[in-house]
């Protein structure tokens, strides 16, 4: 992420305030934050990447497993042989108006069903499973969500809804059993407060248990479809402190709310939306993701 002064113009030649490389990938960033969260709270959760990668030996899957602690699982990941680049994206960020414009690259081939399915099969047969899956590739994403209906009927799925403009993600979406909304898509399907737009989807995810929906400085809210509980929760706020950095605010928002889904004994769900509204609000005060827990 490249820091200017302002957005440059075409053409245009400008000195950077700053340069900052990170690893990035919306699921990667959830589970960094979620490692973090399993290791402190002491309810252990085996943590797995399914993703694809360059290949073994390269530089890049070398940072990228670096990057992680040993918690998280690599071994089902997708080795390009032929790659040594990862997927990239360039972020510049004007400091004069926050806005951030993201140029993305990705020469890897995309994971196929087939794929999917021999990494999942593979894997040892243990308690029931949650699957997370980012919103992208719907076509394929879809597929999968649908064979694992098939195959493990106890597995519990998770879809994240964030680019509106991404063909077939609503289908994808329409499969899960809990949905991650962003502001973005809330706005691009004529909604402009949360809760008239849970509402709006708790009547047309048919599948879904659980929706929630982030909304910046507006806070979080979650709606259970099938009774029609709603519940809101207010933007974290510390007076002493400054936004700095909100790459990955969503990103750390889905690890706070899949940790308290996936680790309490029973579903609190205002507790599990208060917890990650805060955990995102903290998030956005510093910049990364490390000592969140």
């Amino acid at each position: 992420m490249t820091s200017v002064p302002k957005y440059p113009a075409e053409d245009d030649k400008l000195r950077a305030s700053s340069l900052e490389k990170r690893r990035g990938g919306n699921v990667a960033n959830s589970l960094e934050v979620l490692q973090q969260l399993s290791s402190s709270s002491g309810r252990s959760v085996d943590l797995t990447l399914i993703c694809p990668l360059p290949s073994p030996t390269s530089q890049a899957t070398e940072s990228v497993k670096k990057s992680f602690g040993p918690s998280v699982d690599l071994s089902l990941a997708l080795y390009r042989e032929a790659s040594s680049e990862a997927a990239s994206s360039f972020i510049i960020k004007s400091i004069e108006s926050g806005s951030r414009t993201i140029v993305n690259y990705n020469n890897l081939d995309e994971m196929t069903l087939q794929e999917f399915q021999t990494r999942i099969t593979s894997a040892p047969a243990g308690q029931r499973t949650w699957y997370h899956f980012e919103g992208r590739i719907p076509e394929t994403s879809v597929a999968c969500i649908r064979w694992l209906r098939m195959a493990y009927p106890d597995a519990v799925v998770s879809v994240e809804a964030e680019k509106p403009a991404r063909e077939g993600l609503e289908a994808m979406a329409a499969e899960a059993d809990v949905v991650f909304f962003s502001k973005s898509w809330a706005q691009a399907s004529g909604s402009d407060d949360l809760r008239s737009f849970l509402n709006a989807q708790a009547g047309i995810m048919k599948k879904a248990k659980l929706l929630s929906c982030t909304w910046g400085g507006e806070g979080a809210a979650v709606i259970r479809p099938d009774d029609g509980f709603y519940h809101h929760e207010p933007a974290f706020v510390d007076s002493q402190k400054q936004v700095v950095d909100t790459v990955g605010a969503g990103d750390t928002f889905v690890a706070g709310m899949l940790h308290k889904l996936i680790t309490s004994d029973e579903a609190d769900v205002p507790g599990a939306l208060a917890f990650a509204n805060k955990l995102a609000g903290r998030k956005v005060l510093q910049v990364g993701f490390a000592d969140l827990a």
